[in-house]
């Protein structure tokens, strides 16, 4: 595949906007959460690191995915949760301090999750010589240019709280319409592979969102832990960072696969209608007043 001059300048700044945002929105009490309150996120994450990569890798299996599209949707897997999921879960009255804890310390966990993951998933699927490696030695650059624009906005927050307020609203517009340039030309590029797969992929997608809100809600709820934390948990486990996944896939300098941006970003569209519905059927009975704190 060639690198198309538009992803290969504008991506990565993109992706670093993208996560500049997040850090604007972070700070440090959000991972001294997880020393306070334990429980639930030692929950989300086990749900978030390891269920739902076997989960999907099932479903992959189940579906009989073309090899990129089945690295595509395991990349999707291994994305953690995003702001989007914090704002879901406010409206379903979750527990939104818990959320943000979880998007903070996934999005760390995830610089190392997410190659292991995505090489596992190479080994299996694409192992007929058409292996695109994403190398554990390009843990480095993913770390530069996920984590650093976080640490930057995080130090931003910290330092200058009036900017990083003034900031968020526009880095998210920015980062917003940056994204949907690059899709818009990536799926033009490939758009008859688009049409072609988007059936297969848009059930297997469904069938994963589904079953991530399933079990981000109901082992939570198993596991004796408040309706608003399940609500949380749910919405951080079943609404994934898609556009972190479509950035990483259509990388040049990581996967630089357009087939594999396929899956998030059917994703992408299906997660706001299924999470909407799932939050109105989850809030039923919690009333607008629900702590937004996390407890033990």
């Amino acid at each position: 595949m060639t690198n198309d001059p538009l992803l290969t300048l504008f991506m990565p700044i993109a992706l670093g906007i993208i996560m500049l945002g997040l850090g604007l929105s972070l700070t440090v009490a959000d991972f001294a959460r997880v020393v306070r309150y334990p429980k639930p996120v030692l929950i989300g994450l086990v749900c978030q690191i390891i269920l739902l990569p076997l989960a999907c890798f099932l479903i992959t299996l189940g579906f009989a995915l073309e090899a990129a599209l089945a690295v595509g949707m395991m990349l999707l897997a291994a994305s953690p949760g995003g702001t989007t999921a914090n704002l879901y879960s406010h409206l379903a009255h979750g527990d939104v301090a818990l959320n943000i804890t979880l998007t903070a310390v996934n999005s760390v966990i995830a610089i190392l999750t997410m190659p292991l993951i995505v090489n596992m998933s190479l080994l299996y699927f694409m192992n007929d010589g058409q292996t695109i490696p994403l190398q554990f030695g390009k843990v480095v650059q993913v770390f530069i240019i996920v984590l650093g624009p976080v640490a930057i906005g995080m130090i931003v927050r910290r330092l200058l709280p009036g900017v990083a307020a003034v900031l968020q609203k526009p880095v998210k517009i920015l980062s917003a319409l940056l994204l949907a340039v690059i899709i818009g030309v990536a799926v033009t590029k490939d758009w008859q592979t688009f049409l072609a797969y988007a059936p297969i992929v848009g059930a297997a997608a469904l069938c994963f969102n589904l079953l991530s809100l399933a079990l981000g809600y109901w082992i939570p709820r198993l596991l004796k832990l408040s309706k608003p934390q399940s609500i949380a948990i749910g919405m951080e486990i079943g609404i994934h960072n898609g556009t972190l996944a479509i950035a990483l896939a259509l990388s040049p300098m990581l996967l630089n696969n357009k087939t594999m941006a396929i899956p998030a970003a059917i994703y992408g569209v299906l997660m706001f209608f299924t999470a909407g519905l799932f939050g109105w059927w989850v809030s039923r009975g919690v009333g607008k007043t629900a702590p937004e704190q996390a407890t033990a």
